[in-house]
């Protein structure tokens, strides 16, 4: 693709160009400093041009320079880019790939020759700043993707065209459930009241389920003063994911970017033994962190967000069973709804990091043995736990194979000891606790937009915000659907009641375009016989029945989570 460019606007600067790991195609972009603005078809022109050049079959070639040799060439040439990316890499000699007169520095390998390239498609193109940092220059970045046939990647083009009628942006905006406005702030979400609902039914079951399952509920404010996050380490190991401090009375505060601190000093308010262990406090806690304008992304990449947050506060001895029934309550959170695909990932110490490498390997070895116990299969990921310790992290796949990161279950020596946390043991002796941090849906925001996703706007019957619509034929009939109202009202059920004067048909169009899951259909017949014309969405016209017939198909679908 950069060959083709180069061709057909000389002069152009490549920046960087790498294979993008997906859940289902071989995924590609490459970010260019040209002053020609991209327009769609020049992404036609540049495919055709890539075509020309697969036809050729031209061999890829590899060679190797020394890399302070290439840094001097690369400067001469003026790319600027290629030569910033060598003086980083620490070999002493780089790797090029050249097909007939073109060459780019590639770590590789590659492909054999340019036959093999057999059905690609140039998908769009973005700005990019370069580094991803807003402070340098913005460039024009090409997706694309490549199959090795034609039947692929027309099979993947029409997943991209789900995945587009699946948006949660759109969604969100058609379904009126939330917005993000400029006048507000980037990232910064405003709930309306359709899609507020169903966020309250998700918390109304999340605090059911915690209060089952010997949960407690606490609440922490908003900010706390910046010492507080100086000794958990934040203000060393997360600084550039928080705000810039604020200063009331001469003291500064930081707007909380986790609600951890909070749950230990609720712990230190006053002495505990090792008889009232372990503590298991839940809260739905917001929380802000600073997030680059160019990754914010709908409700998926957030500057505030409400965390479904837990931390367990145990004995040595209790850690074990703790987290096998962290791990079982998490799956019957995700399979309730309807996710039964998972990747899990055990994340281990990452290069920063706070504590002793007897605590992190403590850690992580009783994270494998929950996972083991629990017949878990899961994969290591090197690298990637917390600075205060490793995790758990399980990637949810909805319905189109995407994959989404929800929930983390992590083990925290380090954070004990910061606080200089105590019980009182068996034998009056003061110990210090494990502490359990989890997240079972991740975020609200970012949750709230995978359901959306998942179920296509289509939200189960016990989620819709409003479960089924009366729809009167004529205006005769609208006395009528008042008392249909009030009569699934009084069995539990978010109904509305459609009272505009159109015809029957632009008021089905209108409750399936609104994703309504039942309609219930009322004329002169169903007023006769006291009954309702049921109608399902996307599947049309179930038939006449009794109201009470209909109160219980209903409910027997809510009590299934259907």
């Amino acid at each position: 693709m950069a060959s083709a460019v180069l061709k057909m606007f000389p002069g152009t600067k490549l920046a960087i160009g790498p294979a993008v790991p997906d859940d289902f195609s071989s995924r590609f972009y490459y970010d260019l400093d040209m002053n020609h603005k991209l327009s769609d078809e020049d992404l036609v022109a540049i495919e055709k041009k890539m075509r020309e050049l697969a036809a050729q079959n031209l061999p890829f070639e590899r060679a190797r320079e020394n890399r302070l040799k290439a840094i001097s060439r690369f400067k001469e040439e003026g790319d600027i880019y290629k030569a910033e990316m060598a003086s980083e890499m620490e070999d002493e000699n780089i790797s090029f790939y050249r097909h007939d007169d073109f060459m780019d520095m590639c770590r590789g390998p590659h492909i054999p020759s340019t036959g093999h390239i057999k059905a690609v498609k140039l998908l769009s193109v973005a700005g990019a700043y370069w580094r991803g940092d807003e402070n340098n220059k913005m460039l024009q970045r090409i997706y694309g993707v490549s199959f090795p046939d034609k039947k692929m990647l027309d099979e993947h083009l029409l997943k991209i065209e789900e995945a587009k009628r699946r948006d949660h942006r759109y969604l969100g905006r058609d379904l009126d459930l939330f917005s993000i406005s400029e006048s507000v702030g980037s990232g910064l979400v405003l709930w309306h009241p359709r899609g507020a609902l169903v966020r309250t039914i998700i918390e109304d079951f999340w605090r059911e389920e915690h209060l089952k399952n010997e949960y407690d509920i606490v609440y922490s404010p908003h900010i706390a003063k910046l010492d507080l996050w100086d000794r958990s380490g934040h203000t060393s190991f997360y600084a550039e994911n928080m705000y810039s401090p604020m200063a009331i009375e001469e003291v500064d505060y930081e707007i909380k970017p986790m609600n951890c601190p909070f749950h230990i000093y609720i712990y230190k308010s006053k002495t505990r033994s090792y008889r009232d262990l372990p503590f298991r406090w839940a809260e739905l806690g917001t929380v802000y962190r600073y997030e680059r304008s160019g990754v914010l992304h709908g409700l998926m990449r957030v500057r505030g967000f409400t965390q479904d947050d837990a931390h367990i506060f145990c004995r040595p001895d209790q850690l074990q069973p703790e987290l096998e029934r962290t791990i079982k309550f998490n799956l019957f959170f995700l399979r309730t709804f309807k996710f039964y695909n998972f990747d899990v990932y055990l994340s281990t110490r990452p290069e920063k990091y706070v504590g002793t490498i007897e605590g992190w390997d403590r850690a992580t070895e009783a994270l494998r043995n929950a996972l083991i116990a629990t017949g878990t299969e899961y994969e290591v990921d090197p690298g990637e736990g917390v600075f205060y310790g490793p995790k758990i992290d399980i990637k949810i796949k909805d319905n189109l194979g995407r994959s989404w990161q929800c929930t983390t279950i992590q083990v925290d020596f380090n954070l004990p000891e910061r606080f200089e946390m105590e019980y009182v043991s068996d034998d009056g002796s003061r110990r210090q606790p494990i502490m359990i941090h989890r997240a079972l849906l991740g975020s609200m925001e970012r949750f709230f937009g995978v359901l959306i996703e998942h179920y296509a706007g289509n939200f189960p019957l016990w989620l819709a915000p409003e479960q089924i619509r009366i729809l009167p034929v004529t205006d005769f009939a609208n006395q009528y659907g008042g008392k249909l109202v009030d009569i699934f009202e009084k069995e539990g059920f978010r109904v509305g009641l459609d009272l505009s004067g159109e015809k029957i048909g632009k008021k089905i169009r209108d409750a399936e375009s609104m994703k309504i899951p039942y309609m219930a259909i009322i004329g002169k017949k169903e007023i006769e016989d006291g009954t309702i014309s049921l109608r399902k969405h996307t599947m049309g016209d179930i038939g006449e029945m009794s109201v009470d017939d209909a109160i219980k198909r209903l409910k027997e679908e809510v009590e299934n989570k259907n």
